[in-house]
């Protein structure tokens, strides 16, 4: 009995708990799920009653290890590292970010990141939606403050303490679908990604998530090598030849069939390079079909480019889209970002008549004027 009593008392130390509640949410599903590095796996579940109690036991990880709760499209963010239990309250659907955790430097700090990552995302949204700023004013102060925000999680984060897990959450942290640390675009997101995975080197020795930092510091900067090579490729407005084969887009549409952008010759041209996952895909689109309605008869055609990484959600946005609608299968990566030296998304050029790109959205003051004068 003895033997047995011991066995089940060491068996129940190699676990941790993540126990709590979440209100507000009753009959609702909360998932438990593990954030692995191919995608969310579900590790348990429960219905919830109008109590909102939830309790998840699972095997310790051997090092650091990212979990969520999950309720439908909201998320509270995890890491257990040890035997830990931590205790979460929260109530639906304002879990993501306002909620209370205890038991967990890391998770407390995880908390912290999330909550400073919504700060920045309502203070893009403020600036882009502010009627009283221009497009390059815009674009400027979106930058400022994205940089801004980079350099102080670095600071305050990253390299303050980079062995920590809260530090590896902080390197995945995005805005709408796009990395806020990128190590394909900037050297110092390298330094941050190379950072932590020397820290990781040395506290949990052959774990996967660090040699899968390096990895990414290493592809980092091979393709910062390539960028820099191709420097001479990207497309220079003022320097521009008639040379249909250096700038043609040849994908597949929405249907499944080839779509070449130099079909669309003898026609003017919106070429627009958008995502549909992002928080202001809707209000776009709705502008560009105002766009489209109004000059498609004149000759206005729009060969409209996704990056969106999933095709089936592309494919269900874009089905009752009236203009040509491609998607590239390597997203943000593409060569095309690259050959057109497109540093943001959404970013469109204008195409005259005769097949020669004419200009990019930021030389641009009037859309109409613009379209009406190649028109």
């Amino acid at each position: 009995m003895a033997a047995v009593v011991l066995s089940l008392t060491a068996c129940q130390r190699e676990k941790f708990h993540v126990n709590g509640t979440i209100t507000e949410a009753a009959d609702s599903m909360l998932y438990f799920e593990n954030m692995g590095l191919d995608g969310p796996v579900i590790v348990d579940s429960v219905r919830l009653d109008e109590k909102g109690g939830f309790d998840f036991s699972e095997a310790r990880p051997e090092a650091p290890e990212f979990y969520r709760l999950r309720i439908a499209d909201r998320f509270i963010h995890l890491s257990i590292d040890s035997t830990e239990t931590v205790t979460v309250s929260a109530a639906y659907p304002s879990m993501a970010y306002d909620y209370q955790v205890e038991g967990s430097e890391n998770c407390t700090t995880i908390k912290a990141l999330t909550q400073a990552n919504q700060s920045l995302f309502n203070r893009v949204m403020a600036i882009q939606n502010d009627p009283s700023m221009g497009l390059d004013a815009t674009r400027d102060s979106i930058k400022r403050v994205i940089e801004a925000y980079k350099e102080n999680i670095k600071r305050d984060y990253i390299y303050k303490a980079p062995m920590k897990a809260s530090s590896y959450f902080a390197l995945f942290q995005t805005l709408g679908n796009m990395l806020i640390f990128n190590p394909r675009e900037s050297n110092e997101d390298i330094k941050a990604f190379a950072a932590v995975a020397t820290s990781w080197d040395t506290y949990y020795p052959n774990a996967v998530r660090g040699q899968n930092l390096h990895n990414i510091a290493l592809e980092g900067m091979k393709t910062q090598r390539i960028l820099k090579n191709k420097e001479n490729m990207k497309i220079d407005l003022n320097q521009i030849e008639a040379n249909d084969d250096a700038l043609d887009i040849t994908l597949l549409d929405n249907k499944g069939k080839v779509a070449k952008l130099s079909d669309l010759k003898g026609r003017v041209v919106l070429l627009d390079f958008h995502a549909f996952a992002t928080q202001e895909s809707t209000e776009r689109i709705m502008k560009l079909r105002e766009i489209y309605n109004k000059y498609h008869e004149r000759g206005l055609e729009i060969f409209q480019v996704s990056v969106d990484p999933d095709e089936h959600f592309w494919k269900q946005q874009t089905a009752a889209l009236p203009w040509v609608c491609v998607r590239d299968p390597q997203g943000v990566q593409s060569e095309l970002m690259t050959l057109f030296n497109i540093q943001e998304i959404p970013t469109y050029f204008t195409v005259a008549r005769d097949g020669i790109l004419h200009k990019r959205d930021i030389q641009i003051e009037d859309l109409d004027a613009e379209l009406q004068s190649l028109l």
